[in-house]
Order: C-alpha cells, then structure tokens, then sequence
C-alpha cells in the first residue's frame, strides 16, 4: 500500500509524540466541537500510557489546548494551562482505567456554562490519527476527518430515507452511515459522516421530520498537517 508523505513524517506539530501530544490535541477538538457551546469545566480521565506520561510528553497541554481549539502546530500550546485558567476554565486530570481500550485513551467530560455535561472517549491511536469510540452514550467509530451528523429518532419506517434524502437535496455526498436501535420500535440512533458540512437550513429541515427526536452536527476537524 502506498504511503503519504504524512505517514512517513507525521503531522506538524508541538511537542515531543504525535499520539501523545497531536494525537491528544484533536480528541480535545472534537470533544468542544461536540460540546458546541462555552465551557465551564473540563475533566480529562487519562487511561494507559496517557496517565504514565501525561505531564512528561505534555499531554495535559494538548488535551487542554484541544478543547481552547488550537490546532497541533498552535505555538501556544506550551502555555495553555495557563490560557484555560485566564479564561475562567477550569480543567482536572484523573488518572483511571477505562477498561479494555487502546493503551492511549482518554475520557472528556465537557461541563458547559449552562450546566450541561458532554462525554467523550477518544484514543490516539499514532501519526496524530485519532478514533473517537463514544459520545455520551452513543458508541460509535469516528476519526475527525469528516462531518459527522448524530441523529436519535423513533424507529419507525421511513424516518432514515427522509433523513438521507434532505441530505441528497443538498447534494451532499454520504461518506458511511451507520445505525442502531434499543429494541424494535424504541429509541434508534444513525450516525452519518459526510463529504462537505451539512449547512444549517438542512439540519432544521432533519429536526422537523417525523420521528426525530434530535440532531448533532459536528465538523470536521482536518485531517493531515503537512
């Protein structure tokens, strides 16, 4: 298989690991992506060599510097500890074990300034690539690189064709789409990563089609730095 010159040399980036420092910044931006709106609070469950090394291989800056939405070549990265606090965001990390996971995982939990709380469990798994394996209680395989719609819906006949069909009307492309239900009838989800940014006007149309109950976008955070 033919390799990119970005597997070769890695992203570009501050700090000393790409799985632990750029691979660390981009599960912080999806988490404040995911989060979409001002944070509060943010706690960092550091799992593996994550919690080993956090503070050595400046992990704890990227996390940090992830959810400020710096990206991994940020110089500002070194200091954004301190940027957080000047903001009047406060940040913690715990060492944990979340289980059977990859060795560099962390669990995000977002607490906004309206008191809402987001979760998010991501891995960085080396080159700066990332796998974000759950949102909230949603378990699902994302790795940044596209936008992403999360929609919870009743199950019921028709709701997912509606769904891809506003899609469609904005001649927008779908990448992979994935769905999952409690039980027949109940609660379903369909997750759904995209080529270009679902624009606003089509998430109103999906909120308003029968059956849904809610819709998350979230952007795509880049892929490669070279």
């Amino acid at each position: 298989m033919q390799k990119s010159i970005f597997d070769i040399l890695g992203p570009i980036m501050i700090g000393p690991s790409s799985s632990h420092t750029a691979g660390a910044e981009k599960i912080g931006r999806v988490a404040r992506a995911i989060a979409d709106g001002s944070l509060k609070k943010a706690i960092f469950y550091l799992h593996g060599s994550f919690a080993n090394t956090y503070k050595g291989h400046g992990t704890d800056k990227a996390l940090v510097a992830g959810i400020l939405d710096m990206e991994a070549d940020d110089e500002r990265i070194k200091e954004s500890l301190t940027l957080a606090k000047s903001m009047g965001i406060s940040v913690e990390f715990v060492e944990t074990d979340l289980g059977d996971v990859h060795p560099n995982t962390v669990k995000i939990v977002i607490v906004k300034t309206d008191d809402t709380e987001v979760s998010v469990i991501g891995s960085s798994i080396g080159g700066g690539g990332i796998v974000i394996t759950k949102i909230n209680d949603d378990e699902i395989e994302y790795d940044g690189k596209y936008p992403l719609l999360i929609i919870k819906h009743k199950d019921i006949h028709g709701v997912i064709s509606s769904i891809t069909g506003v899609v469609a009307d904005y001649g927008i492309n779908i990448a992979t789409l994935k769905v999952g239900r409690q039980a027949r009838g109940e609660l379903a989800s369909t997750v759904i990563e995209t080529d270009a940014i679902v624009p606003e006007n089509a998430i109103e149309k999906i909120s308003q089609l029968n059956g849904i109950n809610s819709v998350r976008k979230i952007n795509a955070i880049g892929g490669h730095h070279v």
